[in-house]
């Protein structure tokens, strides 16, 4: 793990572990690692406008074009930076995380996350600024001595409504036509607010949608995919086939049936691999998940005669295992889900779209096509500690997890591991009967509280 890089980027808490002046440093970086054009997006976080502006003058002072594409999903950046053909695309977000944190992660000209050496070459900048040896720009977030402006910063108006046109054109070019689907749709204050139902109505659906509007404080807060209750209420209220919900990004998207009951990125993964199937184009009739699967996953697709390949958590892992091997469809419970052949990282109006696309080829309901799969009662507590790499390996753990793996005969799954972002140690036990995921889970965390000391 490297000094400033997590599982995605950098992201922090804005002012502290984030701050302006890191901004500007990783522009002028991203020149060096990626190239001079670079495309940069944002979520709706109040913080959004001055790190995007931060980047920008870093990019331009070190004779980049900063090509500014303003609110939109991840994905779009993604797969924009591919269409024109642009040396890298940025994005400032924190995801699904609160209004007060920001992020900000990279892709190549292919619109993949970066490869190690890009990312190396990244962190140096960010290190030799920690080191007090970068004199590019001051606490004010002001360039001074050493830097020379020679670029350029322009405003890209029409990005958000290209990238809708891409994904109508996908839908299309595969028959795609969702027409008499009443679609209910949680935007979360986000980036999605305005791409998601502008092509869901595009293709035919009628679409009820909340949170559409945003003031940079209220994105994620009890809505979106952090909180299905809205969308729920919504998909009863409006009497929707489906509902979806995004985090704040739009890279991620959650269902919700028509009687209300969630559907999340296992399901929608094996809904969609089936459909991939049936049609000859899952790519060795196989689909790439993580450890954090279903354990009911796992057995449904063994009965569906769907192979399996398991990475680490987090969609890199996931994207990883599918290039390497080919595959088509990668992804993870929280919704997380990977369309090669769409988009290079994960797409949640992308997936949307293909789930839909699912139900109306199978002429049925999203609650019959979810039946294809039971899911195994499932407990995840994230256990706030001091130190989480105090945690994990620890001689007291590993006994704790071997009193309880016994405990669970066989018809379980536990899985420990430190958070990629956050102060957090997760415990993750799945069992026959939520009494008994719950009382191993909280076990565990017990173990883990002592051993980390609570944060």
């Amino acid at each position: 793990m490297t000094e400033f890089f997590g599982t995605d980027g950098v992201r922090g808490l804005v002012g502290d572990d984030l701050t302006v002046e890191m901004a500007y440093v990783l522009g002028r970086a991203a020149v060096l690692a990626l190239g001079p054009n670079i495309l940069i997006g944002r979520d709706t976080r109040a913080s959004g406008p001055l790190l995007e502006d931060a980047l920008a003058r870093g990019i331009a002072d070190a004779g980049g074009t900063a090509s500014c594409a303003g609110v939109v999903p991840t994905p779009a950046v993604a797969m924009l930076t591919r269409e024109y053909r642009l040396d890298g695309g940025v994005v400032v977000s924190a995801s699904h995380n609160p209004p007060e944190y920001n992020g900000i992660k990279f892709f190549d000209a292919q619109g993949f996350k970066l490869t190690p050496a890009a990312q190396d070459t990244l962190e140096a900048a960010l290190v030799a600024h920690a080191q007090g040896s970068s004199n590019y720009i001051d606490a004010a977030g002001q360039a001074v001595a050493g830097a020379s402006p020679k670029g350029q910063k322009r405003e890209l108006a029409q990005a958000a409504d290209d990238y809708c046109d891409l994904v109508c054109q996908q839908a299309e070019g595969e028959g795609v036509g969702l027409a008499g689907i009443k679609v209910a749709l949680d935007c979360g204050h986000g980036a999605a607010a305005e791409t998601s139902p502008q092509v869901l109505r595009r293709l035919g659906a009628q679409v009820a949608a909340i949170n559409t509007d945003y003031d940079g404080q209220d994105i994620n807060v009890g809505c979106g995919s952090t909180n299905l209750g809205p969308l729920k209420q919504l998909v009863l209220d409006t009497q929707a086939d489906v509902g979806f919900a995004h985090d704040g990004d739009a890279d991620r998207v959650l269902a919700v049936d028509a009687q209300g009951n969630e559907v999340d990125g296992d399901f929608i993964e094996l809904i969609c691999a089936l459909d991939l199937k049936r049609r000859g184009r899952l790519a060795k009739d196989t689909m790439v998940i993580t450890v954090m699967a279903n354990l009911g996953l796992v057995k449904a697709a063994e009965e569906q005669q769907i192979g399996l390949v398991q990475t680490a958590v987090g969609d890199s892992s996931v994207l990883a295992a599918m290039r390497e091997g080919g595959y088509v469809l990668g992804g993870e419970p929280s919704g997380h889900t990977i369309f090669l052949e769409k988009n290079s990282t994960g797409d949640g109006l992308v997936t949307a779209v293909q789930l839909l696309a699912a139900m109306v080829r199978a002429g049925a309901p999203l609650a019959e096509l979810a039946k294809v799969m039971r899911k195994y009662p499932q407990v995840l507590l994230n256990v706030p500690v001091r130190d989480k790499h105090a945690v994990e390996g620890h001689p007291q753990l590993l006994e704790a997890l071997h009193e309880a793996e016994g405990g669970l005969a066989g018809n379980g799954r536990i899985l420990l591991r430190p958070s990629g972002t956050e102060a957090l140690f997760r415990v993750m036990v799945e069992a026959a009967s939520d009494e008994l995921a719950n009382a191993t889970a909280e076990k565990l965390a017990a173990v883990v509280r002592d051993i980390g000391g609570s944060a």
